[in-house]
């Protein structure tokens, strides 16, 4: 079993910076692609920022230049550094990887961290 821990959220100011963790641990031979995605109230979740193993990454518009995904696989770990937040930004973000393990690729979530983005 492969579980998904996410950590960094919290309330910050427009214009203030998070930098978010995603941890996997279990039983994982490696990791393809992660990503974050993120699902506001009353919205569907969507992808924000996603990562290979050759950490090429893609980002969707609206966070492009002002966030940066990065990931340490010796440390099986995702980061997403976040500046000049924005109160659109608020939403709870997610972690998602397709994990390897034996023959299988399996792809999990993490439960979630909430961003808030406020005055």
């Amino acid at each position: 079993q492969v579980q998904l821990v996410e950590s960094g959220g919290g309330l910050v100011q427009p214009g203030g910076s998070l930098r978010l963790s995603c941890a996997a641990s279990g039983s994982i031979f490696s990791i393809n692609a992660m990503g974050w995605y993120r699902q506001a109230p009353g919205k569907e979740r969507e992808l924000v920022a996603a990562i290979t193993s050759a950490s090429s990454a893609v980002y969707t518009d609206s966070v492009k230049g002002r966030f940066t995904i990065s990931r340490d696989n010796a440390k099986n770990t995702l980061y997403l550094q976040m500046n000049s937040l924005k109160p659109e930004d608020t939403a709870v973000y997610y972690c998602n990887a397709d994990v390897v393990a034996g023959l299988r690729v399996m792809n999990y979530w993490g439960k979630g961290t909430l961003v808030t983005v406020s005055s």
